[in-house]
C-alpha cells in the first residue's frame, strides 16, 4: 500500500500500488491535435539515476536502487503510451547485453492485465518506438525484436547518409528534425502528425535535457529511494545547461513504506 503525503488531508489516505498510475489514463489527457509527453526516473537520495559500470563501460541503474515495485509502476506508465521515446544508446547497450528491458509492456504473466488493458482501451498491443539519434549509430540486430511495431528514428540533416539509407532499407522510418541538433518541437509536431497522443520518455539525461530545453515535457514521474549511492561517475535526471530553470509543480506525493521510497508526480509549468 502507498500512503499519500500530498495533497494533504485530515484523514490518512492509503491506496494499493496496483492501478496507482494506470488510473491516470494518460493516453486520454492530450487535447485534440496535441501530444502528452511524460518521463519517469528512479533516483537515489543523492540524485543518482545510474552509476558507471567499469566492465561494460556503460552507465547502468544499480541493483541497490532498482526494485520490483518501482518497475511495476514503470510498466503501468508504459501501458498508457502510444509511443516510447528512447535513444540510440539504449540499442548499443542492448547489443552489449547490458541494457534493461526498457521497452515494455512486459511479456511476463504479472503484466498480462496491462496488455489486456491496452487492447480494451483501443491501443496497439505494444507502444511504437521513437529513437533520437544524431549519428544513426544503431545496431540493426538490436531492432529485430521491434519489427511488430512502428519504429521512427528522429535525426538531423547532417546524419551520415549511408546509415540513413541502411536503416530505411531495414524497414524503419528515418525523419530529419533539425540541421545539426535534434529539434524537439519539430519531433513533437511529427509525432502529432502521425496521430500519437501519449509519449513516454524513457531515455537518459541528455535526451531529457533536449526535451526540457524545448518545453515539450508535460509531466515527470520521479521515484526517490531513500539511500545514498555516492560515486564519482554518475548520471542525474537532467544534464547540460538550461537557458532558464524549469519550474515544476508537485501534483502528488506518496510514500512506499515497503521499499522506503516516494513516488512523486510533477507537472511542468
Amino acid at each position: 500500500m502507498l500512503e499519500r503525503l500530498f495533497p494533504a488531508s485530515e484523514q490518512p489516505v492509503v491506496v494499493p500500488i496496483k492501478g496507482f498510475y494506470l488510473g491516470l489514463s494518460l493516453q486520454r489527457q492530450a487535447a485534440e491535435g496535441e501530444l502528452l509527453i511524460y518521463g519517469n526516473y528512479i533516483a537515489s537520495l543523492d540524485g543518482r539515476i545510474s552509476l558507471f559500470d567499469p566492465p561494460s563501460r556503460e552507465f547502468a541503474v544499480p541493483d541497490t536502487l532498482a526494485n520490483k515495485r518501482d518497475w511495476y509502476l514503470y510498466q503501468e506508465l508504459a501501458a498508457q503510451s502510444d509511443i516510447m521515446i528512447t535513444s540510440a544508446r539504449y540499442f548499443r547497450q542492448l547489443e552489449k547485453g547490458c541494457a534493461q528491458d526498457l521497452l515494455p509492456v512486459g511479456g511476463e504473466p504479472e503484466y498480462s492485465h496491462l496488455r489486456e488493458w491496452r487492447l480494451e482501451q483501443g491501443l496497439t498491443p505494444q507502444p511504437a518506438i521513437a529513437i533520437m539519434s544524431r549519428t544513426l549509430d544503431i545496431p540493426h540486430a538490436s531492432l529485430e525484436a521491434l519489427k511488430d511495431r512502428g519504429v521512427y528514428i528522429f535525426t538531423v540533416e547532417s546524419a551520415p547518409e549511408d546509415r540513413r539509407v541502411a536503416l530505411k532499407a531495414y524497414g524503419v522510418e528515418v525523419i530529419s528534425v533539425g540541421e545539426s541538433d535534434i529539434d524537439a518541437l519539430l519531433m513533437r509536431r511529427e509525432l502529432i502528425g502521425r496521430g500519437f497522443k501519449s509519449a513516454y520518455m524513457i531515455a537518459g539525461p541528455q535526451v531529457h535535457h533536449t526535451l526540457i530545453a524545448s518545453g515539450v515535457v508535460d509531466r515527470l514521474f520521479l521515484t526517490t529511494r531513500f539511500l545514498l549511492l555516492g560515486g564519482e561517475q554518475y548520471h542525474t535526471i537532467c544534464e547540460g545547461e538550461l537557458e532558464r530553470p524549469q519550474n515544476m509543480q508537485l501534483e502528488s506525493l506518496y510514500f512506499d513504506r515497503e521499499c522506503n521510497q516516494t513516488f512523486a508526480q510533477f507537472v511542468m509549468e
